[in-house]
């Protein structure tokens, strides 16, 4: 599957991917907010396409640990952090069940030990924690998250493995 940067053009099929991801909840950030997630690290935030058009996207930009972004505001810091924070992630009704969410954060997590990142973080949500499990995370009841992201919100976090060099030894840092 095509994964590659958002682009202007795209913001508005990505408004239309979350309104319909998060329908009946306090969810819906709307395109200005995702917009200005994105600015914060747009070469951390990506949209995937099948048959011509957008069937995902995935919003991450670097947080400190146990932090997230508000809800109920655009962002307006750029953080300089190792921990990169996994805002988003959609996958359109009609594409899902297919491992193309596990695609989108397996790019993710290339581009983030790539750019030297040591862990990611996520807030799960919408019964999501055991898709999150399955791929790495761990969970940290211990980490207070506002109502606005839901009642059965989790913070969760993985660490970035360190690449491999050519002769298969680990090399660089792990968090």
């Amino acid at each position: 599957m095509p994964i590659r940067g958002i682009g202007e053009a795209d913001w508005p099929q990505v408004a239309v991917l979350e309104a319909e991801a998060y329908a009946g909840t306090s969810l819906i950030e709307g395109a200005a907010v995702l917009r200005s997630r994105a600015l914060a690290s747009a070469d951390t935030c990506f949209v995937l396409h099948l048959n011509g058009r957008i069937a995902g996207y995935i919003l991450a930009l670097p947080y400190p640990k146990f932090h997230f972004p508000d809800l109920t505001r655009p962002e307006q810091t750029v953080h300089h952090s190792t921990n990169l924070h996994l805002h988003d992630l959609v996958i359109s009704e009609a594409a899902r069940y297919r491992g193309l969410g596990t695609q989108l954060v397996s790019h993710l997590t290339d581009t983030a030990r790539e750019r030297g990142f040591e862990s990611i973080s996520l807030i799960a949500v919408g019964g999501k924690e055991t898709f999150w499990r399955a791929n790495g995370y761990r969970s940290h009841p211990e980490t207070r998250i506002p109502r606005s992201y839901g009642s059965d919100a989790v913070y969760m976090s993985a660490r970035v493995a360190a690449p491999l060099s050519r002769k298969g030894q680990e090399t660089g840092r792990c968090a």
